[in-house]
């Protein structure tokens, strides 16, 4: 007679994506169009219990930012699947953006987390051309076509209009973190000025949801034999050789200013 194996239910399966690096439209940069044949792949492959985010970002583009968080949302929403963050040396800015694309988010004691802020940075060159006698030509068809040019003067003018780009920008960022966090967060604290907070003083203040790491907690959530599948981006040849243009050691450059700000 054959022997019956009794049912033995599957370990709950949680892809797990790494959102390393700025965010941004080119180079190495994080973005929605790269990320998103690796996003759709977590969360309709097989049946996952969860998908984990792994995030270490200090930020970068906010449409960037707005746009992956918004197809991580979409498809945990439609797939019925929740989704945890946790964050390692920092989330910052559209790194936060993206954490809160999350149900929860954890961090580890020493992690950087908020600078829910917008900035618009540049150089102003106009005097260094006086002193060295070149003289810039531009010619221009619409008023606004040079506007903040490093080679000209900066005016009140662009002042204004700089600051009326980045306040729009700047309240897509806190409805968000306000529609993600809600009533978890600190409604005393003044949490929307691009302030920096390190681990429980954010879980304090509602940003966060506690101290954990990934593989601890989800065996916590899921069961101890949960399965962790990683999941990464394809290199193209030229990354995986380090060939850079001219553009990518730009914005290699610019990558590291971004981390540079947080002292990492």
């Amino acid at each position: 007679m054959r022997h019956l194996i009794p049912f033995l239910p599957k370990p709950a399966t949680v892809p797990v994506i790494r959102l390393q690096g700025t965010i941004g439209s080119g180079g190495r940069a994080l973005n929605d169009a790269a990320l998103a044949p690796l996003i759709e792949r977590a969360f309709t492959r097989g049946k996952p219990a969860a998908v984990a985010l792994v995030i270490n970002s200090p930020g970068g583009s906010a449409a960037q930012s707005s746009l992956i968080a918004a197809r991580i949302r979409r498809l945990a929403d439609e797939k019925k699947v929740p989704v945890h963050a946790f964050v390692e040396d920092i989330a910052a800015s559209g790194g936060y953006w993206l954490a809160c694309a999350a149900d929860d988010i954890w961090v580890d004691a020493s992690s950087i987390v908020g600078s829910i802020g917008v900035i618009f940075s540049g150089f102003g060159l106009h005097e260094l051309m006086q002193r060295q006698g070149v003289e810039r030509r531009v010619h221009t068809a619409g008023r606004s076509k040079s506007f903040a040019d490093p080679f000209k003067p900066q005016t009140d003018e662009d002042v204004a209009r700089i600051r009326a780009l980045l306040s729009p920008l700047h309240e897509n960022f806190i409805a968000h973190v306000k529609a993600r966090r809600g009533a978890r967060l600190d409604p005393a604290a003044d949490l929307f000025n691009a302030d920096i907070w390190v681990g429980q003083a954010a879980v304090g203040l509602g940003l966060v949801d506690g101290l954990a790491h990934l593989k601890p907690k989800l065996m916590e959530l899921y069961g101890e034999k949960v399965r962790l599948v990683p999941l990464t981006q394809k290199r193209s040849l030229a990354q995986r050789f380090g060939l850079a243009a001219a553009d990518t050691a730009m914005a290699a450059v610019e990558e590291r200013a971004l981390w540079s700000g947080y002292g990492l």
